[in-house]
């Protein structure tokens, strides 16, 4: 695996450096005032990706700009990690550049890569390294300081040595120069079934841990969160007034399946919050975790569930940072419902994303809400993908000047692409 290192000096000179990274808008860039009551539009957002790509990930800085990355995979050709940035005048501020490449580089639908950036102008990514020769892998983790130009070796987040499974990793920015991850942890796990080439599940357990990364990449703070959770399913972090607060699915010793919260106060984490007891009992991994977006102390948790037997998309809003969670509002019920969903929230409103699938292919929606969540402002049908199943993988949301910017994998011509839209006035 190589680690792009090395770049012409006439290059460095146009690095910038990049401000703090969260999953919602953030506070440094303000837009400008909008009504969210009339109709939005869906436009193109031309991509920078070439065909080969998916596993996407989004993220908004505090200056304004927008972070993109993916896994270029073609057949024949080692597996890539890269990224772009876009500058806040909409313009994407160079080519995509390569962070990592190597064999060893682990393209998985729902596994994907993340990238962060802290206040101290420092770029971190999150990606996946095999162990071994089975579906083992480790969480690696490393920091750029020159804009994406150059990126650190490597080093392991999960330090156990252990040919096991390991990922679903979320990051959130826990001081000015650090990174916080909490990733899923089968060291622990009996080896066994394999859903779905994500993690193993059956009599063993995988846990939810966290540690803290400094500049130096040493790591600290490292606790377990939950000693037992779904295996399979995305975690996901957002920043609320309160500290970070981090979105799970559950599992409980009688296999029922339902999401979870946790919040750090600055000290340590507390106790697992139940953010609806949907009671979905279900022996296998679901692969399809919740998505959570704050807005100081407001915060939604959207999430997939099959409780009683009824497929459906649903969220939930919190007035206390996730101190508790209002009854949920679902979204849309009915077997085409495919969940696979992505959250974003600012003062005007919440936006709420997720796939379903009929007998005419996959489509990918979004919900307009009030931030309480109490009306639908709007329903618009952002795309029609070509591909079908999983091989769509995981749509991505991040908010800039009072618009959506989404990313999706689709299926074309048998090659998976990148694929982006802007909605707004």
């Amino acid at each position: 695996m190589t680690i792009a290192k090395s770049v012409p000096l006439a290059l460095l000179a146009l690095a910038l450096a990049l401000a703090a990274c969260s999953r919602e808008p953030a506070s440094a860039t303000t837009p400008a005032p909008v009504d969210p009551a009339r109709p939005y539009a869906v436009h193109n957002w031309p991509l920078p990706s070439a065909a080969g790509s998916a596993q996407p990930d989004l993220a908004s800085t505090a200056d304004g700009r927008v972070l993109l990355s993916w896994i270029s995979s073609l057949p024949g050709r080692r597996n890539a990690l890269q990224f772009v940035a876009m500058a806040e005048d909409g313009h994407w501020q160079s080519a995509a550049r390569t962070i990592v490449v190597g064999n060893s580089l682990m393209a998985n639908w729902a596994n994907v890569p993340h990238i962060a950036a802290t206040a101290d102008g420092a770029l971190w990514v999150q990606f996946m390294q095999q162990r071994g020769a089975g579906h083992a892998g480790d969480v690696a983790l490393s920091r750029s300081t020159n804009g994406g130009f150059n990126w650190s070796a490597p080093v392991l987040v999960n330090d156990d040595g252990v040919e096991a499974e390991h990922g679903f990793a979320a990051l959130w920015p826990a001081a000015r120069d650090r990174i916080g991850v909490a990733w899923l942890d089968g060291r622990d796990a009996v080896a066994g079934d394999v859903h779905h080439g994500a993690m193993a599940h059956g009599a063993g357990r995988t846990a939810l841990r966290a540690a803290v990364f400094g500049p130096d990449l040493q790591r600290s703070g490292e606790a377990v969160l939950d000693p037992r959770t779904c295996d399979c399913c995305q975690s996901e972090i957002a920043v609320s007034a309160r500290g970070p607060l981090l979105a799970y699915r559950g599992r409980s010793d009688a296999e029922v399946r339902d999401i979870l919260v946790l919040r750090h106060d600055g000290q340590a984490w507390g106790q697992p919050v139940p953010v609806h007891a949907d009671g979905w009992t279900m022996t296998g991994c679901p692969v399809n975790g919740p998505a959570i977006a704050a807005d100081g102390d407001r915060v939604v948790v959207a999430w997939y569930t099959e409780a009683g037997d009824r497929p459906r998309v649903q969220a939930a809003r919190s007035a206390d940072a996730g101190g508790s969670f209002a009854a949920p509002v679902v979204l849309e019920q009915g077997e085409a419902v495919q969940g696979r969903v992505a959250v974003a929230l600012d003062p005007q409103q919440a936006w709420l994303l997720w796939i379903r699938e009929d007998a005419r292919g996959q489509s990918l929606w979004l919900s307009r809400r009030t931030p309480d969540l109490m009306r639908e402002l709007q329903r618009l049908e952002v795309a029609t993908l070509q591909g079908r199943g999983r091989a769509t993988g995981y749509p991505q949301i991040a908010l800039r000047n009072g618009s959506a910017h989404i990313v999706w994998t689709d299926i074309v011509d048998g090659t998976p692409r990148l694929r982006g839209a802007v909605v707004g006035p």
